[in-house]
């Protein structure tokens, strides 16, 4: 193959998350709701927020990151997709990866890591939202099997426009 087209190939390392990767993932977090439509919030986690809100993955063992070259390059979470009992077996994902390291397998390490936890904890679906114009995270999610199960049109809002939520589902065991 022409070396112009050839990929460096980066190895991406995907691990538990624990206490000490707060900060990091504050800041890929922090980064996301600042520049993008992923988070439909303008309010930074604060790092008592922070803590709170990892400390509820990390009990669940739900929370991961991904390490290229020892340094975490983005992290991936699922939780409760509603609170109700009779949702217990559906959980929603989130993957977040650090800027300038888009398109280098770190999102793929991610959501396989967490499909294989969701599925070894006992869950029956996997929920993904997203904003229908993330084309890439969509992308990403159709290649694990998720599909398109309807869009809401504009019901959420930021950086002055109205937002799409595109909703996907992926099966994790036959019911």
């Amino acid at each position: 193959m022409n070396p112009i087209y050839e990929r460096d190939r980066t190895v991406v390392t995907v691990r538990p998350a624990d206490s000490g990767d707060v900060e990091v993932i504050r800041a890929i977090r922090n980064h996301a709701i600042e520049h993008s439509t992923a988070l439909w919030t303008q309010t930074p986690q604060s790092p008592a927020e922070a803590v709170t809100w990892l400390a509820a993955h990390l009990e669940r063992g739900s929370a991961f990151v991904a390490e290229v070259d020892g340094e975490v390059a983005g992290f991936a979470v699922y939780g409760p997709w509603r609170e109700l009992e009779g949702y217990r077996h559906t959980v929603e994902d989130s993957v977040y990866v650090r800027e300038g390291r888009h398109g280098l397998g770190i999102g793929s390490a991610l959501l396989a890591a967490l499909i294989d936890a969701a599925r070894e904890a006992g869950h029956h679906v996997v929920i993904a939202g997203i904003e229908s114009e993330n084309a890439s995270s969509i992308r990403l999610h159709e290649r694990f099997g998720f599909r398109r199960v309807g869009v809401i049109p504009e019901v959420g809002t930021k950086f002055g426009r109205w937002l799409d939520l595109t909703l996907m589902r992926l099966a994790l065991s036959e019911g």
